[in-house]
């Protein structure tokens, strides 16, 4: 099972926010998830960006790699070099 660190969209409409999801990569985008590890606003001024740090290294070690979009949010928050 490959997994993924990645998005899943959520609010209403033209109002998102998305949460940062550790998920099995062939389960839909807005599948059920395996673990929350964060969430990204990008409506607010400058954008909420919130992950937790312990999650995102316990499912990197069990082999999740991050999409491109995810990867930003963990370098915009410190995270990642």
């Amino acid at each position: 099972m490959a997994l993924k660190l990645r998005l899943t969209r959520m609010g209403s409409k033209k109002k998102p926010f998305y949460r940062i999801v550790a998920v099995n990569s062939e389960a839909r985008r807005d599948g059920r998830a395996l673990d929350y590890v964060g969430y990204y606003n990008p409506m607010t001024d400058p954008a909420d960006i919130k992950i937790d740090q312990d999650k995102v290294a316990m499912w990197m070690q069990r082999g999740a790699k991050p999409t491109e979009t995810v990867q930003s949010l963990l370098k915009k928050s410190g995270l990642a070099s």
